[in-house]
């Protein structure tokens, strides 16, 4: 019976596509290992040992010395206002007119009265030094003479009545002319010409305001830490400390001033104490209630400080690192106890000495203990504005390699990259089979 060599050849046949898949399969993963990719370039730049004068800065609002609500003391009709809105006013300028006519006539009134009182004082004072001569003569008695003494001095004591009561009307005249109690700036009138007011009273109304302003106050609250570290200089008599005032349209602090006033108290709510710098308003800007950064200094006493950008700090949640590399190459996790911003830099108040060398750029490529590729920069690069940061990372993630740049905005387009790969890839293999 003759056998049949199909079976034999088909197991042939698949024993040696197996042998070739798995040669192929070895030749494919031996090509796909990849090599030790290399350490990743970073900028690095050396702390900064400066000498500082000790500040703390504040927010704060600046506030008048002098204010006054202008009120009528008389009441009347408005017959003219006398001021423009928000000029300035010297003190005694007139600003309103009361109608003055009713009090014109209530003085002529009260002068006429004291006239005529004053009269009778002149004639009963003759009657009394005729009573006196008659009495010496005893032509006359002495009851007669009494009366008429009395009389003179009745007559004496109206007249310093009637008096008063003529200042108290010529008072009430010279209130017709509402005057500023105090120069500066005054607001716009609450009542027109016309108008009736009543004086001096619960239901007085106001007229109008008026505010000083120069110099003028900058009120600011500060912690218990800051009020330890400043009063007792502040209130010992010594020269006062310096502040520094700017707005919100202005770059830094270009106007100064001193400290003129530390509360008595801590608020226990918040914990903070009230003080109050003076300073000069010469150009009329500082207005009551502007918005005003406050910074006060401990004057001319310096202290060295190492600085760093603000770039090169990471936050790992509370806390806050910086990667520092030393001659093996790798970055070391250090933590920092920061500082406020001075002239650009980051005071770094512990975990750092002057000197050391910091990645300032590249942190999202760097791990603790990792070799980096280091390239040194002066730290003063570093202290560019927000706006230029952004403009020159905008240039780095159009400009090509991932590696030139470490900023946050070019982890997601290298992100992008990075995901399109695997999908091209394996779209090809699905065409493929």
């Amino acid at each position: 019976m003759p056998t049949n060599p199909t079976p034999a050849l088909g197991l042939a046949a698949l024993a040696l596509a197996a042998s070739l898949l798995l040669s192929a399969c070895g030749e494919s993963s031996s090509q796909a290992a990849p090599a030790a990719p290399a350490p990743p370039p970073v900028s690095v730049a050396a702390a900064l040992e400066r000498k500082i004068v000790e500040s703390e800065e504040f927010s704060g609002r600046i506030e008048a010395i002098e204010q006054v609500d202008v009120r009528a003391r008389v009441t009347g009709y408005i017959q003219s206002v006398n001021f423009r809105h928000g000029a300035e006013v010297r003190k005694g300028d007139v600003l309103f007119v009361i109608d003055p006519r009713p009090f014109q006539a209530e003085v002529a009134r009260a002068e006429a009265t004291l006239a005529n009182t004053r009269a009778q004082l002149d004639l009963s004072r003759s009657e009394v030094a005729r009573a006196e001569l008659l009495l010496a003569e005893q032509a006359t008695s002495k009851r007669e003479y009494d009366d008429a003494a009395s009389k003179v001095r009745q007559l004496e004591a109206q007249s310093r009545s009637l008096q008063a009561a003529l200042d108290i009307a010529r008072l009430n005249l010279s209130y017709t002319r509402v005057t500023a109690p105090i120069s500066g700036r005054v607001g716009k009138p609450e009542i027109t010409a016309g108008n009736l007011v009543q004086g001096e009273g619960p239901n007085s109304p106001v007229l109008t305001n008026i505010v000083s302003y120069s110099p003028i106050y900058a009120s600011f609250e500060a912690d218990e830490s800051v009020y330890l570290l400043y009063a007792k200089r502040a209130r010992n008599g010594s020269a006062p400390l310096p502040v520094h005032i700017g707005l919100a349209d202005e770059e830094g602090f270009p106007r100064q001033g001193a400290l003129q006033f530390v509360d008595n108290r801590i608020d226990t709510r918040s914990g903070t104490v009230r003080m109050r710098a003076i300073v000069d308003n010469k150009d009329g800007k500082l207005t009551p209630g502007l918005y005003a950064r406050v910074k006060l200094s401990n004057g001319t006493q310096t202290r060295p400080a190492v600085l760093v950008s603000d770039r090169a700090i990471g936050t790992d949640q509370s806390k806050r690192f910086v990667f520092v590399v030393g001659e093996d190459k790798k970055a070391q996790y250090r933590g920092v106890k920061l500082g406020r911003v001075i002239d650009g830099l980051r005071i770094v108040e512990d975990g750092l000495r002057p000197g050391e060398l910091i990645v300032v750029n590249g942190l999202q490529r760097v791990r603790p203990g990792s070799p980096v590729t280091p390239q040194t920069v002066p730290m003063e690069e570093q202290t560019t504005g927000p706006r230029k940061d952004k403009v020159a990372a905008n240039e780095n993630i159009t400009s090509a390699s991932p590696a030139a740049d470490g900023s946050t905005a070019a982890a997601p387009k290298h992100a992008e990259s990075i995901a399109l790969v695997p999908a091209k890839a394996l779209t090809q293999q699905i065409g493929s089979k």
